[in-house]
């Protein structure tokens, strides 16, 4: 029997490990990036320093950003923000520091490239998998020893193949392809193996492939993985990286654990009802859910293209009366294209709360925490009791164009019942 085709998950590791590998495979790879923030970082240093190595000189980049306390609300994170930053001078490391912006949109802006393998104490770096990276989020204790050596161990996961047909309809966006897809196959549909995007991927733009590989972990996937094409190079050129591209398909002999396949201009707008990101239904058929709060940001929906869709629906309109409406942008750099573009005008003047960069109410850990009873419509990725802060609160996630139609109606609305 002659050698088989690789995937893109096989392909990557292969090359950090120095041979070829193939599911179930326990192997230690070479690792290109590590990244930690404010949340996970400080259990990681203490590891490093327990470790009693860490090469100044090395070939890999770590990186620890302050985003989900961004700026600080309570002096025990100051304390871990200031431990991060002596941390980062004395054994340099990378600091990204408040109002920077969120961990996994400034790895996207700043180093995600085709083929790199990126370690984080963060379950959805594998939103880096929009580049054809293998982006994974492992714990404190696994990102210290790489933080300390360049190097990890782990076991080669088996890939789904994700087979899309045809375009996303109009008023419907990748986040509802997404969502539909973990309603789908269930929020343990895909443990610990790749989900692998092909077919008619090349009407999703980088920020669209951005939200699918990020909610990938959503359905308990390992990684999510587009392969490197010409929209990944055209982001690369947009940033000024382009030297980073490198082309990664995977073989036309591949073999993948299944295949599934999806056509996306039979999908709607889809929203996931509490306390599961797997509980979804169409939008359509919500709209006796009335909303307390809307949220718009995070490392899913924070980004430009987002706060357009928001902005277009929302401009020269208010927020129904008892609705708060809470906009946070994914990074510095969007923030000020957001301001040069007029959008934070339009969010202001419809009512709503700009918010520096970073992770804002998604975590719960301050800005926007609900109240006791409240619903709030969200673009985060994550919906679990008490992910925001209180148990006794109902979130439920939706499309920017949603959780903006929902915004000025009071109640969860279906966004193409709503004039831009």
């Amino acid at each position: 029997m002659g050698k088989k085709g690789q995937n893109l998950t096989e392909k990557i590791i292969s090359r950090h490990t120095g041979k070829s590998v193939q599911p179930g495979d326990m192997v230690v790879a070479d690792v290109d990036i590590v990244l930690a923030q404010d949340g996970t970082a400080p259990l990681a240093i203490r590891q490093v320093k327990k470790l009693g190595t860490f090469e100044n000189e090395r070939n890999h980049l770590s990186i620890l950003f302050m985003d989900h306390a961004s700026p600080s609300p309570r002096k025990e994170l100051s304390d871990d923000h200031a431990f991060m930053r002596r941390f980062a001078k004395e054994y340099n490391a990378t600091v990204s520091d408040i109002g920077e912006g969120i961990c996994h949109q400034l790895i996207a802006e700043k180093y995600a490239a085709p083929g790199l393998l990126i370690l984080g104490a963060d379950s959805h770096t594998c939103t880096a998998g929009a580049f054809c990276a293998f982006a994974t989020g492992m714990g404190s204790t696994d990102i210290a020893v790489a933080m300390a050596t360049g190097k990890t161990w782990l076991r080669v996961p088996e890939s789904i193949k994700v087979v899309l047909h045809g375009k996303l309809s109009k008023g419907v966006s990748a986040k509802d392809l997404i969502l539909h897809i973990i309603g789908d196959i269930g929020a343990d549909g895909a443990t610990y193996k790749a989900l692998e995007f092909s077919g008619d991927i090349d009407p999703l733009d980088m920020e669209q492939r951005l939200v699918i590989s990020n909610m990938a972990v959503e359905a308990g996937a390992k990684a999510g993985l587009f392969p490197a094409d010409n929209i990944t190079l055209a982001y690369l050129q947009e940033h000024g990286r382009a030297e980073q591209f490198n082309v990664i398909a995977p073989d036309s002999d591949a073999v993948y654990e299944k295949i599934i396949e999806y056509h996306p201009d039979s999908i709607e707008p889809t929203v996931a009802m509490p306390n599961a990101v797997d509980n979804t239904a169409p939008a359509s058929t919500l709209s006796g859910i009335s909303v307390d709060q809307v949220f718009i940001g995070t490392c899913t929906n924070g980004r430009l293209s987002d706060l357009e869709t928001a902005a277009a629906i929302l401009r020269g309109k208010r927020v129904a009366s008892g609705v708060r409406l809470i906009v946070c942008p994914a990074s510095r750099a969007i923030y000020l294209k957001a301001v040069e573009k007029g959008l934070v005008t339009i969010f202001v003047e419809a009512g709503g709360l700009v918010l520096p960069p970073g992770c804002g109410p998604c975590v719960g850990i301050h800005q926007g925490i609900l109240a006791k009873n409240e619903v709030v419509l969200s673009t985060q990725n994550r919906n679990f009791q008490g992910r925001m802060g209180n148990p006794e609160s109902s979130i439920y996630l939706a499309s920017p164009a949603t959780t903006a139609a929902s915004a000025l109606s009071g109640h969860i609305t279906d966004p193409r019942e709503v004039s831009a």
